[in-house]
């Protein structure tokens, strides 16, 4: 935990830079690399009964770590879009609260 989330972007794109972002996040937020999950989503977006391409965005879960933190992961992920030719795109994170999130069938 975190997770990261990504619909839009091409399977073989997130593998290219997973392993070097994953390296670069877990230092930005101090925790274990393989506390690091990235779900490569295949989705499909429909517009007017036609299937149309799906708009980059990234969605971060976890627990907060204060904005700085936020902003400098927020920065890391679109330093390698960017290196990626992804020129567009869009992150939020959900935040979890401790009391509503649930390992084991225990909340933290």
């Amino acid at each position: 935990m975190p997770q990261i989330k990504i619909k839009g972007i091409d399977k073989d794109t997130v593998k290219g830079f997973s392993k070097s972002m994953v390296d670069d996040l877990s230092s930005i937020i101090d925790c274990p690399r393989d506390h690091l999950v990235i779900e490569c989503q295949d989705v499909i977006s429909i517009f007017d009964g036609e299937e149309i391409a799906v708009y980059p965005f990234i969605e971060v879960a976890w627990f907060d770590r204060g904005l700085e933190v936020q902003d400098k992961v927020s920065e890391c992920i679109f330093k390698y879009l960017e290196k990626a030719k992804i020129e567009e795109a869009e992150l939020a994170f959900l935040t979890f609260k401790e009391r509503n999130y649930y390992y084991n069938g225990k909340h933290f």
